[in-house]
């Protein structure tokens, strides 16, 4: 499964995440965390399970042409009863800082929509309100308070 769009004069291939792409996704998750401080033991315990998991995660790095990740999403697929079927909730998106307003983020969301899409996936939630103008600008509406409690 992968994917390559034009972004901004550029060509970037979105595509599932693998193993060799651990420490690029963790220096991009440090970019992303503001309510977390990422802790690599347990970056390092849970990166091989959303990997091995494909039926309940879809990690997917966003990789420019001379192959460094640029970005990558976390989207966790989950069977639901008041939707009819399946629902995909967008956990984690970033782009590095340096390649941002290229159409990377967009390109990403494109390609978790339609693997979404192909897995009979009913909708896609997101909770961001840094990023709310982001996700609204590509069709995403509020429709819910996200409210949390952390343990």
């Amino acid at each position: 499964m992968s994917t390559t769009v034009d972004t901004s004069l550029t060509k970037t291939l979105i595509r599932a995440a693998q193993a060799a792409d651990a420490d690029p996704v963790y220096s991009l998750l440090e970019q992303l965390a503001t309510s977390y401080s990422p802790e690599r033991p347990a970056f390092d315990a849970n990166f091989p399970l959303l990997l091995e998991d494909s039926t309940t995660s879809l990690l997917l790095v966003a990789e420019d042409e001379a192959g460094t990740v640029v970005g990558y999403a976390l989207t966790t697929i989950t069977p639901l009863l008041h939707t009819n079927g399946s629902s995909a909730h967008l956990q984690e998106l970033v782009v590095d800082d340096a390649h941002r307003g290229k159409g990377i983020g967009t390109a990403i969301v494109e390609e978790v929509e339609r693997v979404c899409r192909g897995r009979a996936v009913r909708q896609i939630t997101v909770a961001s309100r840094r990023s709310a103008d982001f996700y609204e600008r590509i069709g995403y509406r509020s429709s819910a308070d996200f409210l949390k409690r952390t343990f």
